[in-house]
């Protein structure tokens, strides 16, 4: 099957299970942001030597799929969705996520005395960027939630707690390049 299918030149885009909506549509929006994040994280992978930011980042990545699909799934179709094996975003994958972040703060030196200033090295810069970016998929994605029922709110609180480990990772790259 070849990528290139015609289907989305007037507009139009589908869902999951083939459902037909506008390529406007507030979560079409929505997770067109987060395959932004996904790609910014992809570049963070790309320029990192170092295992834990990379397995970090993948792990995060493969969460975002997770996210996407269900973003993905309009509400009628979510039952169909977990049935065909689908996961659904969940607390424990916030968790995960915080667990990373409080063992990353137990270095008191981890965060600069001043504002930080994204650019001290190619990895913290693109950990900066995907932060940035993730804020903003945070912000549509919100935006989204206020027309959606039965949104999962796990979807916005680990959307919030990606964008806090980004800044996280950002200066946990500074620190260990200042160790060399």
């Amino acid at each position: 099957m070849s990528i290139v299918t015609k289907t989305g030149d007037k507009g139009e885009t589908s869902l999951m299970y083939g459902r037909r909506v506008s390529k406007s549509d507030a979560r079409v929006d929505a997770y067109g942001c987060l395959d932004e994040l996904t790609a910014a994280l992809g570049l963070v992978r790309a320029f990192s030597k170092k295992k834990f930011l990379s397995d970090e980042i993948l792990a995060a990545q493969r969460d975002l799929i997770v996210v996407m699909g269900e973003l993905a799934t309009a509400p009628n179709d979510r039952e169909r969705y977990v049935k065909d094996g689908f996961q659904l975003t969940t607390e424990a994958m916030v968790d995960r996520i915080t667990g990373v972040i409080v063992d990353l703060e137990k270095d008191k030196f981890l965060y600069p005395k001043d504002w930080a200033v994204p650019g001290a090295t190619a990895v913290s810069a693109a950990l900066d960027f995907a932060r940035a970016t993730c804020r903003r998929a945070e912000r549509h994605v919100a935006k989204f939630m206020v027309e959606e029922n039965g949104f999962n709110p796990e979807i916005l609180r680990y959307l919030n707690r990606l964008s806090d480990l980004c800044w996280v990772l950002a200066r946990y790259a500074e620190r260990i390049s200042r160790k060399r």
